[in-house]
């Protein structure tokens, strides 16, 4: 029996089988009107998205890869890197953004791009580092964190960070957001929304013009700011934290605090990667060796948490057809850190996790934008898979026990049957050697529900 609920035809979604455009994304940008803006997505959306860095988002022949793979499976959405670490993705026409730009080139033909993201049906989302930003703070002195003697704070790269506190600095990262919605992407994604870490062996950090305000309160200041504007562009706005920020009661040492954050966006997207929560959380020994439980308890504590602010994430809870309002979207691990070597089981087990805690959108995140390994962890055709109510941890737990009890039980019967075996060869070893196969891959695929 399927671990999934039925699906839901999502009729939005079609997947048209359109022919690559055959020029290069990253020609000179022909003379036409840019695409209009991406209109903001209703409640229902489901989002399921890859992300993608500012090197392969200049390269046409990486993009027609990753459109294809768009086209041949449920993913209808590109996170693109916009403005990162090493300054602007794109040519902007706006002076103040100008003098920030960086030498790390850019998206020869963003036109062309969004023009034919739109054709495929996916949804582009454009990535906006805001506060790790040393190109800025490069042309910006005035701008950045500073040390206790008034020089130039650092951190254990040796990068200078932008000053939060600066309101310039918000002007600038809202502007970069404003134009490219302009120029067609239908969300805006801010990542780095958070301090730079406090490490004992650093220099304390001072922030010129802090006052009183606390780091959570500024976040959220900018958010909502961010906000206010680019829902009148039609723009969902949305913002990527730490894992951690789902289950620590407080705020984090880098500002982020679930109940300041979340009712400033119109998504947030906790980082839920098994492989960076410390040993023992959650009461696992090897978080990174479980990836449901991990994805699973972090996501059910975000669904508690939004559910006393008001920010539920469902439009009816009677009604298992009905799409929620995904106030939550996961970003999951596509990578490898330690062991188990992560692939297309270690991706299911955590796009399971998103379902059965009562969601239906995630991104992955393969710092190279190479995904070709995971193509077996990814469905056709776009359905809506969450489950209404969700399951609780203590089913979640039972499951498990149940699939490991179902197992052991499995593994003493081969046992008896080779002992028998052994003593008087006849035709029973052969059905239960062979009835053996399916009840191992059912165990496997539930032992980490």
């Amino acid at each position: 029996m399927s671990l999934l609920p039925t699906p839901v035809p999502v009729t939005w979604r079609l997947i048209p089988a359109l022919s690559l455009l055959a020029g290069s994304l990253t020609a000179q940008a022909p003379a036409a009107a840019p695409a209009p803006p991406v209109p903001a997505h209703d409640s229902t959306t489901i989002v399921r998205g890859l992300y993608v860095n500012r090197f392969k988002a200049q390269n046409a022949k990486n993009m027609r890869h990753l459109i294809e793979l768009a086209d041949s499976t449920e993913i209808n959405a590109f996170v693109i890197d916009i403005k990162d670490e090493f300054g602007l993705n794109y040519a902007t026409k706006d002076t103040m953004a100008r003098r920030n730009a960086g030498h790390a080139g850019v998206i020869a033909d963003l036109h062309g791009l969004l023009d034919t993201l739109k054709a495929h049906h996916i949804l582009p989302i454009a990535r906006i580092v805001v506060f790790k930003d040393s190109v800025t703070a490069r042309v910006h002195p005035k701008w950045i964190i500073r040390a206790p003697d008034g020089s130039p704070w650092h951190d254990k790269q040796g990068l200078t960070w932008v000053n939060p506190y600066h309101r310039e600095l918000w002007e600038y990262n809202i502007r970069v957001a404003e134009e490219v919605v302009k120029l067609g992407f239908g969300e805006v994604q801010f990542d780095y929304i958070r301090f730079p870490e406090p490490y004992h062996s650093l220099p304390a950090q001072v922030f010129p013009g802090a006052g009183k305000e606390a780091k959570p309160a500024v976040l959220a200041s900018f958010l909502t700011a961010a906000r206010a504007r680019l829902s009148k562009l039609g723009a969902r706005t949305t913002a990527d934290i730490f894992g951690l920020v789902t289950t620590v009661p407080g705020a984090l040492e880098v500002g982020q605090q679930w109940e300041a954050l979340s009712p400033a966006t119109d998504v947030l997207l906790p980082m839920v990667y098994p492989s960076h929560y410390p040993r023992g959380a959650f009461g696992l020994a090897k978080p990174n060796a479980d990836p449901y439980a991990v994805v699973h308890s972090a996501l059910t504590r975000a669904r508690e948490r939004d559910a006393k602010l008001g920010l539920a994430g469902h439009a009816s809870p009677a009604d298992s057809s009905t799409h929620p309002v995904d106030h939550v979207r996961a970003w999951l691990q596509a990578f490898s850190i330690g062991r188990p070597k992560y692939g297309p089981v270690e991706i299911e087990a955590q796009k399971r996790a998103v379902y059965d805690a009562g969601y239906d959108s995630w991104v992955l995140w393969e710092p190279g934008s190479r995904y070709d390994a995971f193509r077996p962890a990814l469905e056709p055709t776009l359905v809506s898979r969450r489950k209404w109510p969700p399951v609780t941890r203590h089913d979640s737990l039972a499951a498990k026990k149940d699939s490991a009890a179902k197992k052991d039980s499995t593994a003493r019967k081969d046992s008896t049957v080779k002992k028998d075996s052994t003593a008087k060869p006849d035709s029973t070893a052969r059905p239960q050697a062979s009835a053996r196969t399916p009840s191992s891959r059912r165990s496997t695929s539930s032992a980490v529900v």
